[in-house]
């Protein structure tokens, strides 16, 4: 359900009907807090019957969830040493490639914004560092614009709150996982032969949508009475 609410979003962004987007991210926000509390459903167990449970599921991992790597993918992470972990499975890495070369939720927010008189480059070169770090820059300067004059682009900076609120609670889902996860097994090596929690800790840091959390940096609860700089008028 996740994913058909992330590419719902992304063909109403691309058919700038912004408002709808904002609906549907809503609507992943709500069913990624039921995943949260299915967590807590878990922790009721005790960690010996936590065990027997897990052992039924060796060498199965999470890392090896096709689903999950496509929500990262359509979501805007995108990892190419993830991808080629699923080269032995031909149905798995036909779908995460096809993600990978799909439009994201990132990407189709930014080429929104842009449409709308932003200059936000909606893609990166990988291999020029300069050129990334100047388009992360315009992206973030949007996002601060956007947010800054809320009244002015009202659905734009919704559709960015609710991009963020999503990155949210995704991340409060690799938490709560994390926690329920070593309170149950401890520092055990994870079941498809991972580090177990230490490689979980690792996950914490990574973020669908930077730009709109280090826009953050740089608002200011004053508001300039020009108007934003970066849009068409």
């Amino acid at each position: 359900q996740i994913l058909h609410e992330i590419d719902a979003a992304i063909v109403l962004m691309k058919e700038d009907r912004a408002a709808e987007a904002a609906q549907a991210l809503r609507r992943i926000v709500e069913i990624e807090k039921l995943l949260i509390a299915q967590i807590h459903i878990l922790e009721t167990m005790t960690p010996v019957r936590f065990l027997a449970f897990r052992d039924q599921l060796n060498p199965a991992s999470g890392f090896q969830s096709m689903q999950f790597r496509e929500i990262e993918f359509a979501s805007g992470l995108r990892d190419e040493a993830i991808l080629r972990a699923f080269a032995g499975d031909d149905f798995a890495f036909q779908r995460l490639q096809a993600r990978m070369n799909a439009p994201s939720l990132s990407e189709a927010f930014f080429a929104l914004l842009r449409r709308h008189g932003f200059d936000t480059p909606a893609s990166d070169s990988p291999r020029d560092a300069k050129e990334r770090r100047s388009n992360y820059g315009k992206r973030q300067r949007a996002v601060v614009e956007v947010l800054t004059h809320e009244e002015q682009f009202y659905k734009e900076s919704q559709l960015a709150e609710g991009l963020i609120e999503h990155d949210e609670y995704f991340s409060l889902w690799r938490s709560h996982h994390i926690k329920m996860v070593e309170r149950m097994v401890g520092a055990k090596p994870g079941t498809g032969g991972s580090e177990g929690v230490g490689y979980l800790q690792k996950t914490l840091d990574k973020k669908f949508f930077p730009e709109l959390w280090d826009a953050r940096t740089y608002l200011s609860s004053k508001h300039e009475a020009e108007g934003c700089p970066f849009a068409k008028t």
